[in-house]
């Protein structure tokens, strides 16, 4: 193309993506005022009120996401159709709907991420745009049908991977690869787990799976949304603006230590501990403990009782407790079925001993109007309410797993701060609340609580009004305002009660007992099996993109095979998926990670970089003086640079961020302390080098105290 045809097709293509935005901010327009009208309607049902104002919501959302690469691309059919390729989808509605702007993941799409010059797809050209803002600033085109072309978008792939890191992970919607677009788009009701090295995307290729199955499934997603669960906070939030940057956002992002809501777990237990409580031998452990507080008087219980002495003795109690445990109820719940056993025998004895010679079984109606009168003395008397609570008392899962922690049969879990929770201990409280269930009567209490505040403010609102109709002329103005937003108050709280105005993230978060249609698991092979217990409990239809890398495993109670872990509840309804090429890691530093994984996990095979960078990777030995002077050199160089920098070492030491809490991060430069320290960790310490070794984009330093481990001996010395 000559140099003013390229400028013709440039403005051309600057006109039709400026008449996209127009067609955009109309859209926005007219989706406001519908909002608007919306909030202020007072027609249908309030739920029909409330559906409509929150898809209205999702629509301002998502037109809103595309400013910043609205349309990114174009492909041109054999047939001489063009088909423009964005974030979003545009329709012209003057000519029967037609699309003007194709969504990405859109069937039609496809092609724009998955045509080669060896298959083409029925497509002769695939043009990328390279935009700023709204403007297009140029354009390269790839000639489809050529075998020798090559695969597509290297020039735009390459211009992603090497552009500096900002704060978060960006999404990678006009970049995806053919192997990724497989995964994002595969077809599998199930649990899809998606293995690859560091650098190769598949945390982002999982994000942008569940913007994909948000998009095809939106009847069967938009009532539940789904759940991204991460290895730590620092990652969720570097990952968090992806989905919304896709128009996604009914999704709820957590780490393991915050499945409890109102409960927010970081500490971490020895790797021993936190092996016995990932186990699923701790079931036994929980259901023990809670068996052992349903328990026997040693003497027997006195009880007052119309105008007797009756006793609660073992016998009376055991066979109170076989009935409450053969209900299968939750512990809790099942105290009723105990209680009731335990007042049916007081009260039988107390019928014989009270109506001896005057009441007898045969009349039914005195006898069952004697009982309910022993009852109700029973239910009031402040001993027998004693009695229960020590024989089988109200439980909540922190005094459950406090008390087992102080318990001396269990030398391996005791601990100075019983209370403390941490991240191991977060799936057994969740474990805890399904085996103890509710309290009923403290949630019949709450309940009669909310009601009584609602009568309260009824009444009151009622005798405002009934004093402004006594008398219309001597109530000025000012009282009437008042009384009409009593009562809209009213109506208001009588609305709450109907429909919960929160998101769906917003509420879902908020709610232990939330289900979701689709959860992603990221770093996957850190999850315990308890940990994935509390999962299956969130997703009852199974469906999961399980993202991860088990030589990348640090935790002694993760996953060591993917069948071992997700066969117990899924059987074979999962695929394995792999990705194999490095976007992130250049050549250069993938070549000293890769000689770590040769010694600590031979069979693993590391992902082929894309790219290589031009700078080498460097070692510097200092002393205990130098190190803090070497690290204050580097962190002030990279501060000069563009993009970003983190200086990774063990615990302990100042200036460093520990590899775990870098694990899915990526950084332009890293400078890595005391490898030699890290690596002392055993099996656990190597996954920890070896993710610290693979954060960095560009630039790679090692300064180490003692001797140099040999994986790293290919490091140029300085």
């Amino acid at each position: 193309m000559s140099t003013q045809g390229y400028e013709d097709e440039l403005r051309s293509e600057r006109d039709y993506v400026a008449g996209l935005y127009t067609r955009l901010d109309a859209e926005r327009v007219r989706v406001k005022e519908r909002h608007t009208a919306a909030l202020r309607g007072t027609g249908g049902t309030p739920l029909e009120r409330d559906d409509e104002v929150r898809a209205l919501t999702r629509e301002i959302r998502r037109l809103n996401i595309a400013d910043n690469g609205l349309c990114f691309g174009r492909l041109d059919t054999v047939t001489g159709e063009r088909l423009y390729i964005g974030r979003i989808g545009l329709f012209d509605d003057e000519h029967d709907y037609e699309p003007v702007l194709l969504d990405w993941r859109a069937p039609a799409s496809s092609a724009f991420y998955t045509a080669t010059g060896a298959t083409p797809k029925n497509m002769r050209r695939r043009r990328q745009f390279h935009t700023r803002g709204r403007q297009v600033l140029e354009f390269t085109d790839e000639v489809l049908g050529r075998p020798q072309a090559g695969d597509h978008g290297d020039a735009a792939l390459l211009a992603a991977v090497n552009a500096p890191r900002g704060e978060g992970m960006r999404d990678i919607v006009a970049t995806i690869q053919a192997e990724q677009d497989d995964i994002i788009r595969l077809d599998h009701p199930g649990v899809l787990v998606i293995e690859g090295g560091p650098g190769t995307g598949k945390t982002v290729v999982a994000l942008h799976r569940v913007a994909y199955l948000m998009y095809t499934q939106r009847d069967r997603m938009e009532r539940h949304g789904a759940l991204v669960v991460g290895p730590n906070p620092s990652f969720l939030n570097h990952i968090s603006r992806v989905l919304p940057s896709l128009g996604e956002s009914d999704v709820v992002f957590t780490t393991t230590g915050d499945f409890v809501p109102g409960l927010r777990a970081t500490a971490e237990d020895p790797p021993e501990v936190a092996k016995l409580k990932g186990s699923l031998k701790i079931l036994d452990v929980l259901r023990a403990a809670i068996a052992d507080r349903q328990r026997l008087p040693e003497e027997p219980i006195e009880i007052e009782l119309g105008g007797i002495t009756l006793r609660i003795d073992a016998a009376t109690a055991e066979w109170a407790r076989q009935e409450a445990r053969d209900s299968g109820l939750p512990h809790n719940e099942a105290r009723t079925v105990f209680t009731e056993i335990v007042t049916y025998v007081l009260t039988e004895r107390a019928l014989g001993r009270i109506g001896k010679g005057w009441l007898n079984r045969s009349d039914k109606k005195e006898w069952e109007n004697q009982r309910a009168h022993l009852v109700k003395q029973l239910n009031a008397d402040d001993v027998f309410a004693g009695a229960l609570d020590q024989l089988w008392p109200i439980l909540t899962p922190q005094s459950v797993l406090a008390e087992l922690y102080r318990s001396p049969q269990h030398p391996e879990l005791r601990r100075a701060e019983p209370e403390t929770w941490t991240v191991s201990d977060v799936p057994l409280l969740d474990e805890l609340i399904d085996l103890l269930g509710r309290d009923k009567a403290l949630d019949k209490a709450a309940e009669q609580a909310a009601a009584r505040e609602r009568r309260a403010a009824a009444e009151y609102a009622e005798g405002v009004m009934n004093m402004l109709e006594l008398d219309h002329e001597e109530v000025d103005n000012e009282y009437s305002l008042l009384a009409k937003d009593v009562v809209n108050a009213i109506e208001l709280a009588e609305r709450q009660d109907e429909v919960d105005t929160r998101d769906l993230a917003e509420r879902a978060a908020a709610d232990r007992d939330w289900t979701y249609r689709h959860v992603v698991v990221d770093e996957a092979q850190e999850l315990s099996e308890m940990d994935w217990r509390v999962l299956m409990r969130r997703c009852p239809n199974r469906s999961f993109t399980v993202v991860g890398d088990l030589a990348q495993r640090r935790s002694e109670a993760g996953a060591r095979s993917w069948d071992a872990m997700l066969a117990p509840y899924v059987a074979d309804r999962w695929v394995y998926r792999s990705l194999t090429v490095n976007y992130r890691t250049p050549a250069e530093i993938m070549a000293v990670a890769a000689a770590l994984l040769a010694e600590f996990a031979p069979t693993v095979r590391p992902p082929e970089s894309v790219r290589a960078c031009g700078a080498q990777p460097w070692s510097r030995k200092v002393t205990a003086d130098e190190l803090p002077v070497a690290i204050e050199e580097f962190v002030r160089d990279e501060a000069g640079r563009e993009g970003t920098s983190i200086v990774i070492g063990p615990p302990g030491v100042p200036g460093t961020v520990p590899a775990s809490e870098t694990k899915g991060l990526e950084f332009d430069a890293v400078l890595v302390v005391d490898p030699d320290r890290i690596l002392a960790d055993g099996p656990r310490g190597a996954a920890e080098l070896y993710v610290a070794l693979t954060r960095a984009t560009q630039r790679l330093g090692v300064l180490h105290q003692g001797p140099l481990p040999t994986a790293l001996s290919g490091l140029t010395e300085r």
